[in-house]
This record gives structure tokens, sequence and C-alpha cells, in this order.
């Protein structure tokens, strides 16, 4: 699909309103703002306007919906907003064909979807012969003069919603509540109504033959009986619950009084208390106070500490500075060579027609696929989209943009419907992977460093997800490029917050001190305490880096849920008065449906409680604790779709080398892995 809607020959008019130059008369004509056809290659093979204006008018909700819907794979919905617009689109994958209809947002036209389908029909119909005898040259070359039909369409659908006869209200004639007398329909207080009395008995009646047999044991062993279904009857719903709370708490109290006959004998406590000693731990007690040191510049911010740094780094064969592609090692390989050293014994057994004839059970032979065939596929791919942690709103979406990409398509001699479909999912996939914009944060860090200012990076999530760890990995990695960074500590709420960051920020200049830098200290922390306004913290943390020369100001902030209004208002506040290069989410690859809430209601408070008219949102994605989920790989795609973000960066371990690029094609084989 083309990304750029233009027509087929240059200077062409529209066939219908010839340009533009005058108004449709057709009533219904006027409710419509246009309705194209065009092939899936973006060229346009038919238009019709029906307001005042340039022909090109549709040009841009019509790229809006080829950029967004139909090249992102969410083609799950047949209705696309744009502005002021709503557009209405069918696919023809037979003949690679897109019909879409526009119309204002605030009108309703019931007939919409009949007329899209009727012209969807006539057309094909009209012009199916040209379309198989010349393929795409039928396209280049042909004519569609379809100004009548589409007028004729046009008013039969508008006939057809008039034609609706209004719903009539049924009498009391008419109604059930007539063939009842007035003494059925009174209820006492306490009694149930007959009806529901002889359902419950209904549905009773299969256990009475085991319950029966039950109950004469009890009866037996002298236990106590529960009241009969009559003498409930009689009973108050209040008297009922106040009856079976005495139940309960005498069943308790014989419990505890039956507990209390052995008791244990308690252990002596020892007197005193005893400071715990770790196994890897120091005994030293001044190695572990921090009070008196001090931070925001000085020299004395960052000890030098001595430490292994094979437990900070992992793989010391690695490129410095590299940043390293997500890996999956697929086992589809391993599974073909079993296959071929294993053959099947019960094909030898059998003749070779039978051997034929089941190697060929299932397959399609150039048919058009039907949503009847793709249903029972769909299903259990949507199954599976579901276990492997993809949000089970997202699954479904996916699944109704691949049935809708693949109706009326048709199929190979030797092709399965199971294989196309996984064929087709895999693709979507790998395209909503794909967003549209790549963020290059080494690129953008050259950039500002050009025009004399720090590129800064603010830090959002929720609780616990790894904000100040994965920050800390960026910290490495924009090191290891040459980068000089400072720490904003704008976390002023969390208990050890600042203490993090600065044990983080004496590590990383432990493993490249000033001496191999020429002197230069590649890490700081800018921290003001706890309890302050985390705005007040980022906006004196950025005017410091500018002061001196800092190249990166990486900003973290408190962990706070979606759907707390006062904190996520003050963070709104904080990107809205610093205006941060890059906005990063920070989520958990552990998630499924949560991460599809956290995002939609990050982006909307951010928009909510912005200051600016056109606020800023969140950029990118940074995936955390992908190491922990094996193939469970669903909330990559999940938050993906849901945004239409990239995902920048994605946390695998726990040291700082543990940080990866997001590769589309291992994400999703690992998610299509049975």
């Amino acid at each position: 699909m083309s990304g750029r809607f233009r027509r087929k020959r240059a200077g062409r008019q529209c066939d219908v309103c010839a340009g533009g130059g005058w108004r449709c008369r057709s009533p219904g004509a006027a409710m419509l703002d246009f309705f194209t056809i065009f092939s899936k290659g973006g060229l346009v093979l038919w238009c019709f306007q029906g307001v005042r204006g340039p022909a090109a008018a549709a040009t841009a909700p019509v790229n809006a919906l080829i950029r967004s819907v139909l090249l992102q794979e969410r083609g799950g919905s047949n209705s696309f907003n744009h502005e002021a617009l709503t557009l209405k689109y069918k696919l023809d994958n037979q003949f690679e064909l897109v019909f879409v209809v526009g119309f204002q947002k605030i009108l309703t036209l019931t007939y919409v979807d009949k007329l899209i389908d009727d012209v969807h029909k006539e057309f094909r119909d009209k012009y199916r012969n040209e379309f198989q005898q010349k393929g795409a040259l039928g396209l280049l070359n042909g004519t569609f003069d379809f100004k009548d039909d589409f007028l004729r369409l046009l008013r039969e659908a508008e006939e057809s919603s008039k034609v609706r006869a209004p719903t009539v209200m049924k009498t009391f004639e008419q109604s059930s509540k007539s063939q009842k007398t007035v003494k059925c329909m009174i209820e006492t207080r306490g009694e149930k109504p007959k009806e529901k009395a002889k359902n419950k008995k209904n549905k009773g009646a299969k256990k009475e033959g085991s319950e029966a047999v039950s109950a004469s044991g009890k009866a037996a062993a002298g236990e106590k009986q529960p009241p009969a279904a009559g003498d409930r009857e009689e009973l108050t719903k209040d008297e009922i619950l106040q009856k079976n709370r005495e139940e309960f708490f005498k069943r308790h109290m014989k419990a505890g009084e039956k507990a209390s006959k052995s008791p244990k004998p308690e252990a002596q406590k020892e007197k005193g208390k005893k400071p715990r000693v770790w196994d890897l731990g120091n005994s030293n007690a001044k190695v572990l106070d921090y009070s008196n040191s001090t931070t925001n510049g000085s020299s004395e911010a960052c000890p030098a500490e001595e430490f292994d740094p094979d437990t900070a780094l992992g793989d010391r064969n690695r490129e410095p500075g590299r940043l390293y592609d997500l890996e999956y090692e697929s086992d589809e390989e391993a599974e073909e060579e079993k296959v071929v050293q294993n053959p099947s014994k019960p094909s030898a057994r059998k003749g070779g027609l039978g051997g034929m004839f089941g190697m060929l059970k299932g397959l399609v032979g150039s048919k058009s696929l039907t949503r009847e065939d793709m249903d029972p596929v769909l299903e259990k791919m949507k199954d599976h989209l579901i276990a492997k942690n993809v949000a089970a709103e997202i699954a479904v979406q996916l699944c109704e943009s691949v049935a809708k990409k693949l109706e009326g398509k048709v199929m190979g001699t030797f092709t399965t419907v199971t294989s196309t479909v996984k064929q087709a999912l895999q693709e979507a996939l790998v395209q909503i992977l794909q967003p549209q914009r790549r963020v290059d944060v080494l690129r953008d860090v050259m950039d500002a460093q050009r025009q004399r200012r720090p590129y800064v990076v603010t830090f959002c999530g929720v609780n616990g997800v790894g904000k100040s760890t994965n920050l800390a990995k960026i910290s490495f990695w924009l090191i290891e490029n040459g980068f000089s960074v400072l720490i904003a500590a704008c976390d002023t709420f969390r208990a050890g917050a600042v203490e993090q960051l600065r044990t983080h920020t004496r590590r990383l200049n432990a493993l490249h001190p000033p001496e191999s830098r020429g002197g230069r200290t590649m890490v700081q922390l800018y921290e003001k305490g706890y309890g302050k306004d985390a705005a007040g913290i980022a906006m004196e943390a950025i005017s410091y880096a500018r002061n001196q020369g800092f190249d990166v100001v990486l900003v973290d902030t408190a962990g706070r849920m979606q759907d707390n209004a006062p904190l996520m208002t003050a963070l709104a506040k904080l990107i809205a008065v610093n205006a941060p290069d890059l906005v990063l989410f920070v989520g958990e690859a552990l998630v499924g449906n949560e991460a599809v809430d956290q995002l939609v209601k990050f982006n909307k408070a951010l928009a909510d409680h912005s200051m600016a008219q056109t606020p800023r949102l969140i950029d990118g994605i940074v995936l955390t604790k992908f190491d922990t989920i094996d193939d469970k790989v669903g909330a990559a795609i999940s938050m993906t779709y849901i945004t239409s973000k990239p995902i920048v960066f994605v946390g695998t371990g726990q040291t700082y080398c543990d940080l990866r690029s997001l590769n589309a094609k291992a994400v999703v084989a690992a998610l299509m892995k049975a």
C-alpha cells in the first residue's frame, strides 16, 4: 500500500463533480463529503465529492487512513476518525481494492454501511472481467464511469433507511402480563415467587438422589439437620442471614476451644538484640555511613569505590557502547531435523494413495477465503495470543484485522487456511512492532550538542517497574558512547530513592574513572533531598547541566499509579514546565491487560493536566524485566499497539550491560511459538 494518495493521471478531474466546482444536488450526496475507490497500490480509480471545494479535499483524510490503519495493521474496525470527519472503509482482498466514504463526524447516517456494501458489490460485478483479464494493467488504463450507478445506489440506501417503520408499542392485551391474575402477582414478605421455586426445583432435580443418601446418613449419625425448604420460606431474609452467622460463629468457637486444649510451649525469647551479619556483607560500619556525603557537582559526591567489575558488567567480551539487538533462539530447525530423522511409521504401512490423500487433506485449492473458513483458526490464534500475555482486547482486534485483510483473498493450491492466517498474523505483528517513527537517542544527543544545550530525558511509570535501575543502564550506555550524564533525582517521595541513585553514580564512576576520561567526571547526581517539588528540581538540574557542559540529563521521577490524579497532575506539570526532549514510559514485560490501562491513562493524564495547547505525550517505551517472561512477550505487542510508540530500550538482566534494542522478528518468533 502506498503511503501517498495520488490520482491516476495528472490533471484528471473528479468523475462526478468535475473538480469540485459545484455541489451535488442529491440530498444524500450533500451529507457525504466524499466517496472514493482506489487500489492498494494507491491509484484512484473513481472519486465522488459531495461538498464544494478542491478535488483534493479527500487527500488528507485518506492519507491518514492509509498511514494510521492500513499500513499499521489496525483494521479491526471499519471506522476511522480524522479531525472533523468520520471515514468508513471496506477492503476487497481479491482485487486489491479499498472503498472509503467520508462524512462529518456530527452526522448520524444510518445508511452508510449499506451504501458501501452495495457500491462494493456493484463495482466488482461491473468491472470484474476487466480486473480478471487485464490485472494491474486494467487499473492503469481502465476507465470507470460509475457516476449514475453510485447516485442510484445512494438514493436506494436513503430510501431504505426511511422505509423502516417505527416500532409500535404492544397493547396491554398483547403483553404476557394480561394473562396473569391479580392473585398470582401478589407477593407477601418472606415468601418466594412460585415460578422461581419451580425453576430451582427443576435445576436441583439431578442432585436429589445423592443428597437423599447423604441426608439419611447424617440423620443416622445424629447430626443437626438444616431447616426444610418450607421452614426456610417462612423466615425472612434477615432472619436467615442472622441464623447463618450464629452457626458460623459456633463452629469457629468449637475449633478455637479444641486448639486451646493443647497449647504449644512458647520458645524462650532471648534478651537484647543482635546485629545481623550478612554472608557477603561488610562488618565495617564506617563504610555504610553516608551522612556526610554531598552531591550536586562537588568532587566528594562520587568517591572511588572498589568492587569487582564483572558483577556490574557481566560480558567482558562485548563491544563497548554498542546496543545489541534482542535475541531469541527458535527451535524450529531442531524440530525439522527430528521429523526427518524419525519418519512416521503409520504412513509406511498404508498404501501410497492413502499417504497422498492424507498429505492433501485440509488443503485449500484455489478458492476464496471466507469468514467461516477462518473463524476456527482465528479463535485458536486469539487464545494463543492471550496466553502469551497479549491484552485480550488487542488480541481480538488483531484477529479481526487479519480476518478483514484475508477475507475474499484467493488461496494457492497447496496452502492451508492455518498457515495462511498464521503468516498474515506474523506479518501484522512485525508491522506493529516497527512503528512510524524510530527514536535514535545518540543522533539526537549530538544534535543537542551542536546547539550547546543538554539533551533531556524524563522517565515515568508506575511503582516498582525498574525506572531507576534502567536509568542507570542507559547512563552506562551513554557514557560508553562518550557522553557525560547528569542524573536528576526527582523522586522525592520514595524512601531510599536518592540513595539508590547515589550508589549507581559511584559505581558508574568506578567503572569509568575520571583518570581514563581526561580528568572529566562522566556522571554526577543532582539532588535536593526529599519532600521538594520535583518540577523545580528538574528545572535546576537542567540549568546546572547547561552551565557545566553536560551532554545528557536523565530525570528520574517517582512511581505513581495511573489512577492517582494528584500525582499525575504533578507529572504533567514537570513535563510541561521543563519540556524534555524525550519522555519514556517504563513498563514491565510481566503485565498483560494492565499495560493497556497504564499507557492509555498516562497519555490521557498528560494531555488533560498539561498547560500547553499541544501537550507532550509519551514518546517511547522502556520494556523492563524481559528476561523473566520466557516466551510470553505479549506486553511488547500491547504497548506498541495501543500508542504506536517505539520500544526504545529493553531491559533483560541485572548488570549495566543488560540493555537491548527491540528485534521485532525475534519477539514475533517467541510469540508464535507453540
